[in-house]
């Protein structure tokens, strides 16, 4: 499909820069194919559910993924900024780099070299390899727990570019910007449907009888990456590792057999729900990376209902919504959001999504 059908207009101010307060006095938009749309708030969310359905969160936790070092060679020196978006083994990272054109293979990167690194000692790191779009392979001279102690110690929280762009990250981010359910180290972008939620909106839902399950899929940096390409069939997206252990399989594929909805919050669940899915629908453990793409004409299998923000115009991400709810649809409800002023983006307001009838 052509990229400019996923285009919209959106006027600076309808980004948020900070989570709303408290985080589920959101708002939610829900959106019913073909029943016309409805404002609502997050905390409405259990009078939207039903009893014995369940909904399905991404456990990951962001780490201070955002690095600044000094490219050294020789006697020359250059600043780079490098984002960590997946771990490929104790010491290595896959990362972008910015700016990408100032760094070649076997160059050395010292990161928080004005910072506080002097806490854990040095951190440096070696370019294996350069891909493409500044993608870069690093080695770092340091492994495992002990790399995670110095990134908590030198590294910043990985804001999104939208977001980076208006103000720097503080210390409020590093809360702000995880949920509160977080435990599974590894992302480099928040789950953030997630974080509209509070302790007491899971009382609530515990309430109305509304199951909890978890599933991780740890969020790189790729998910901020533009569509350059024209066509959808000319963009690749960049793998995510992922897990779904076999007891929440058993919990949903129960679920559905008694006539209840697998609700997912963010399209992180809902990727690595469909990921591990057969295509009865049936979900057994998995884990491993996926680069599913998911754009209109696809038959979801897992998934029922969706709870997501509001998304970048031409993005991966509102081509899935589209797929979801249908294209027509999701243009109607942007519409709405848009002239409503609801809030855009990572802290942004929610939406919640029934799926298009096949």
């Amino acid at each position: 499909m052509k990229v400019n059908l996923f285009d919209f207009d959106l006027p600076d101010e309808r980004i948020a820069l900070r989570p709303a307060l408290p985080r589920d006095a959101a708002r939610l938009l829900v959106v019913r194919p073909g029943e016309g749309l409805h404002d609502a708030t997050v905390t409405d969310l259990p009078s939207l559910l039903r009893p014995g359905d369940a909904l399905v969160f991404n456990d990951t936790k962001v780490i201070p993924a955002q690095l600044r070092g000094l490219r050294r060679r020789g006697e020359a020196v250059a600043q780079v900024d490098a984002t960590l978006h997946m771990r490929v083994s104790p010491s290595r990272w896959k990362a972008f780099l910015r700016p990408g054109k100032r760094v070649a293979a076997d160059d050395r990167i010292s990161f928080g070299h004005g910072g506080n690194a002097c806490l854990v000692g040095s951190l440096d790191a070696t370019v294996i390899e350069k891909g493409e779009a500044g993608e870069a392979l690093l080695a770092f001279d340091l492994s495992g727990p002990v790399l995670d102690e110095a990134l908590h110690a030198v590294g910043h929280i990985p804001l999104p570019p939208y977001i980076a762009s208006k103000r720097p990250d503080d210390e409020r981010d590093r809360t702000d910007y995880q949920t509160i359910y977080a435990r599974e180290e590894g992302a480099v972008a928040a789950p953030t449907a997630g974080l509209h939620f509070t302790p007491a909106l899971f009382d609530a839902l515990d309430a109305r009888g509304v199951e909890r399950h978890f599933v991780t899929l740890h969020v790189g940096a790729g998910t901020f990456l533009p569509v350059k390409a024209q066509d959808t069939s000319g963009h690749r997206m960049h793998a995510e590792i992922g897990h779904v252990s076999a007891e929440t399989a058993d919990a949903l594929n129960a679920v559905r057999a008694r006539g209840g909805r697998v609700v997912c919050v963010g399209t992180t669940s809902l990727r690595v729900l469909e990921s591990a899915a057969d295509e009865e629908g049936q979900l057994s453990a998995w884990s491993g990376a996926t680069d599913i793409f998911i754009t209109p004409g696809y038959r979801f299998r897992a998934v029922d209902v969706l709870m997501t923000n509001f998304h970048l115009p031409r993005s991966t991400l509102f081509m899935l919504v589209s797929a979801f709810s249908g294209l027509e649809t999701m243009r109607e409800a942007y519409r709405h959001a848009i002239d409503s002023g609801y809030r855009f983006y990572s802290y942004g307001d929610a939406s919640l999504l029934f799926r298009e009838p096949e």
